[in-house]
């Protein structure tokens, strides 16, 4: 089990406490990776059903400043040597996958061949509207994009005519990533987990820290077929929490999870938090499953 830990690229801490501090120090820390969320604006008010809380409302202020995903994963990518840095998870079809496939590359190279994208189809469909792109049609432009990333990072993209973009030939896209970079593909929905098994290199899920389901999660990675993807689990609300977090490291690797993304609390001993899960991570190579 691999234990990463949530960059916060929203609220008063990226610049009160500052994304390179704390980039830096989660790697003193010994956390593996480094992970970002993602929204480009909020409505004042959200009406859309957040899918990830059992009564559909999101909870947090929406006039909180959301620092962009790629920018703070640049910052953080500066002062880290070995941590992965990923998105957990960036909303697809709201980007030009040309320019993304750019952005991404660029960063993968400078960084030393460390990024992992995850990716979802989006669920606020007031931010689409804002950025003046269709909110049903969010699915099949996340499948072309996977595809035309992959694509323009091997530097020589095939043309490309698909029913929501069209890539000219003779096109070329550098610089290169360091490595292949893997894109996990995010959400629980049965066209998720498809497109996961389907486009992804593995499968980024999101559960509350008060509300673990393992037979879900179970379920969610059989679904992803190849026992050797990556099954990556975001705990929300997990922040002071690490002890509840660390009892239930032996279910979540029992159900498939590979790798979890925690949240820290700031206010406290952040060495003694990483501590306590990295060492219930270490014990299950111990033991018998």
């Amino acid at each position: 089990m691999r234990v990463g830990a949530k960059l916060p690229n929203s609220g008063p801490a990226p610049t009160e406490i500052g994304i390179p501090h704390m980039a830096a120090e989660l790697e003193r820390c010994g956390f593996g990776s480094l992970w970002v969320s993602d929204h480009i604006v909020m409505p004042a008010t959200v009406t859309s059903r957040y899918p990830y809380a059992r009564d559909g409302a999101a909870t947090w202020a929406t006039d909180d400043p959301w620092y962009d995903a790629i920018v703070a994963l640049s910052m953080a990518a500066a002062v880290t040597e070995m941590v992965e840095l990923g998105t957990a998870v960036l909303v697809l079809p709201q980007r030009n996958p040309v320019l993304l496939a750019k952005q991404i590359a660029s960063l993968d190279r400078l960084a030393g061949g460390r990024v992992i994208l995850g990716v979802g189809a989006g669920w606020l469909a007031e931010e689409f509207a804002a950025l003046a792109t269709p909110f049903e049609s969010r699915g099949g432009r996340t499948d072309e994009w996977i595809e035309l990333l992959r694509s323009c990072w091997t530097g020589r993209p095939a043309a490309f005519r698909g029913i929501h973009y069209d890539l000219p030939a003779n096109i070329v896209c550098e610089p290169t990533p360091a490595r292949s970079v893997p894109i996990l593909v995010g959400g629980t929905s049965t066209a998720a987990l498809r497109r996961a098994n389907e486009r992804g290199d593995g499968w980024l899920g999101i559960q509350s820290a008060d509300a673990l389901d393992v037979a879900a999660l179970a379920a969610a990675v059989t679904r992803l077929g190849d026992p050797r993807r990556r099954a990556v689990l975001r705990i929300v609300g997990s922040a002071g929490h690490g002890a509840l977090v660390a009892d239930n490291m032996a279910g979540l690797a029992s159900a498939g999870i590979t790798d979890v993304i925690v949240d820290v609390d700031w206010t406290a001993d952040v060495h003694a938090q990483a501590a306590l899960l990295l060492d219930s991570a270490s014990a299950l190579g111990d033991r018998p499953m």
